[in-house]
């Protein structure tokens, strides 16, 4: 059974951080490319960052470069997702995603809410 379970969410203030995690299980994390989406209320989904399977070549939404870094963690089938100077325009609930070919799992996200 293939499960992407996030973690790490809450409540920030303005300026502060968060690490999510998102622990894979029930595939072959290391041949998926695995990205980290949110959702803000009213608005559509959009691609935070990503990280490849083999390169682990990364690739950032303009809004976060400098401040959000992805990671992967093969021996533990985990990606993270650090983010620091956190805004209020970060409040979403992010989602995790893994992809090969066409191939795709999501996980039922986790809530990051950032205080002015």
């Amino acid at each position: 059974q293939v499960q992407l379970v996030e973690s790490g969410g809450g409540l920030v203030q303005s300026g502060g951080s968060l690490r999510l995690s998102c622990a894979a299980s029930g595939f072959t994390f290391s041949r998926f490319a695995m990205s980290w989406y949110r959702q803000a209320a009213g608005k559509e989904r959009e691609r935070v960052a990503a990280i490849g399977n083999v390169d682990e070549l990364k690739d950032y939404a303009d809004s976060v470069k400098g401040r959000f870094t992805i990671f992967r963690d093969n021996d533990l089938n985990t990606v993270y997702l650090q983010m620091n100077s956190l805004t209020p325009e970060a409040t979403a609930v992010y989602y995790c995603n893994a992809k090969r070919l066409n191939t795709v799992y999501w996980g039922q996200g986790t809530q990051v809410t950032v205080s002015s």
